[in-house]
């Protein structure tokens, strides 16, 4: 029995005509597939309403949930009401989508009372949008005449109990999966479930964090053993770049995991890092399709892409960011200078994006975001001040005004001389390259170039892939 599981994002459960436009694609594709199953996200702005009101609670200002609250009620309603009409079914669904709306309120009044709004109830509150979502897409199905049956992932999908950033945990939740969610598929029904939320094994609601809802489509594919992942954004699938930034970008067909993965890690903001991870380690393709657009195709991720022939596939690029650069001739040959500088970094707690290193060992630069720059310094000038006493480093600074532009495709890894066509096509756009890095699956080139010719540099490597 062939098994698509599709994730819907909150574009694409934004409103009545989304969800109609989601519904209209869930009966093609059952069509199709003898087995489909849906994932979606809560209704755009629902997820802010509710943590908003919670933190302004939290604050002791009740106005907001309270709010926000009346403001949820109509939205879901009125949703209903146009996707299914007045029915027995439809009051069911409404009262409760309501009571999920008073567990809001009580939660807000409890968070009010304590003046403190704990990962723990922060996670409660931050679920109920997509339990509130699934319920009216499974509705808005059956008004369809498809068989449909929403169901929270709290039910099967475990985690650990970090708050806002559990980690799933995939023995368990394939147990539980086996148990929940096979039974509604083999009866021919289509389960709608909620993204971005599990719950640990004693039962306590998390959340996935950032990027969390198209990661639970990844999870839930995994753990059903799904034939194919399909993503649904607003978007026709992954660009060879930004579309804003070079008007002959186009989708790529066809991509591979290991080219995603450095693409979204690079800046593309198609898929968050993490979501590929478990269609990979289970081999099951990812496609990234368009809600509005469902006749495209859109981009297919498979473990190993067929080579089209070029060397660079897409460019993404990171703005906003500052160079750290620890230098000073005395290093050379000093043992655990790298270690102490990295150590530091850490401490700080910033997110080190690249690292150059000369071979001199003169000097370690790094990227890192340009909000954490100063404290980055500051706890380095600390963590190395015996070896700034010694002289054994000149000098620890930043320079802002800072670009990462990455160049993606795993031809690279067959092809000589792409660094030198990489650099040759800045070059001949006068576009300076302050840094270089390949990373060791030899899939991706990095260059760091001043903000000002950041977009200039995408356009530029942009010719390679096109």
């Amino acid at each position: 029995m062939s098994l698509l599981v599709m994730k819907f994002g909150g574009t694409s459960v934004g409103s009545a005509a989304a969800i109609a436009q989601l519904v209209s694609i869930a009966v093609d594709q059952r069509k199709t597939w003898d087995q489909v199953g849906v994932v979606v996200s809560a209704m755009s702005g629902v997820t802010d309403m509710l943590i908003g009101g919670a933190k302004a609670a939290a604050a002791g200002d009740d106005a907001p949930y309270q709010a926000n609250a009346a403001k949820m009620r109509q939205k879901h309603a009125e949703a209903l009401a146009e996707l299914a009409g007045e029915s027995e079914d439809t009051r069911a669904v409404l009262a409760t989508i309501n009571g999920l709306i008073d567990d809001f309120e009580l939660l807000c009044r409890s968070v009010h009372v304590l003046g403190d709004l704990t990962p723990r109830a922060h996670d409660a509150i931050a679920s109920l949008g997509e339990r509130m979502s699934a319920r009216l897409v499974a509705c808005a199905m059956r008004a369809r005449g498809l068989d449909s049956e929403s169901i929270d992932a709290t039910e099967f999908v475990v985690t650990s109990d970090e708050f806002s950033s559990a980690v799933p945990l995939h023995v368990q939740t394939r147990a539980l999966a086996a148990v929940r969610v096979r039974p509604v598929l083999e009866r021919g029904a289509v389960p709608v479930m909620t993204g971005y939320i599990g719950a640990t094994e004693s039962g306590v609601t998390t959340t996935l964090g950032r990027g969390g809802s198209d990661y639970s489509g990844a999870i839930i594919g995994s753990a059903l053993d799904a034939d194919e992942v399909a993503i649904y954004t607003d978007v026709d699938g992954v660009m060879t770049t930004d579309p804003r930034l070079a008007k002959n970008a186009r989708v790529l067909p066809v991509l591979s995991f290991l080219e995603m993965s450095e693409l979204a890690y690079f800046g593309a903001k198609v898929l968050h890092p993490r979501t590929v991870r478990p269609c990979v380690e289970r081999g099951i393709p990812l496609r990234i399709r368009n809600t509005f657009n469902p006749e495209h195709e859109g981009t297919l991720l498979v473990q190993q892409a067929e080579d089209d022939g070029r060397a660079v596939r897409a460019v993404a690029a990171i703005k906003d960011l500052s160079m750290v650069t620890v230098e000073g001739r005395g290093m050379i040959g000093v043992p655990g200078v790298a270690a102490k500088t990295f150590g530091s970094v850490a401490a700080a707690g910033a997110n080190v994006l690249m690292i150059s290193q000369a071979s001199s060992e003169q000097s370690i630069c790094f990227v890192v975001p340009a909000a954490s720059a100063s404290a980055t310094v500051a706890a380095l000038e600390d963590g190395l001040r015996h070896e700034l006493e010694r002289r054994d480093i000149d000098r620890i600074w930043a320079r802002e005004g800072i670009v990462i532009v990455t160049a993606v495709g795993a031809g690279m890894r067959e092809r000589p001389g792409v660094a030198a066509q990489v650099l040759t096509s800045l070059s001949s756009q006068g576009i300076n390259v302050i840094a270089i890095a390949q990373g060791s699956s030899e899939c991706a080139i990095s260059v760091v170039v001043g903000a000002q010719d950041g977009d200039a540099a995408v356009r530029a490597i942009h010719e390679l892939a096109i």
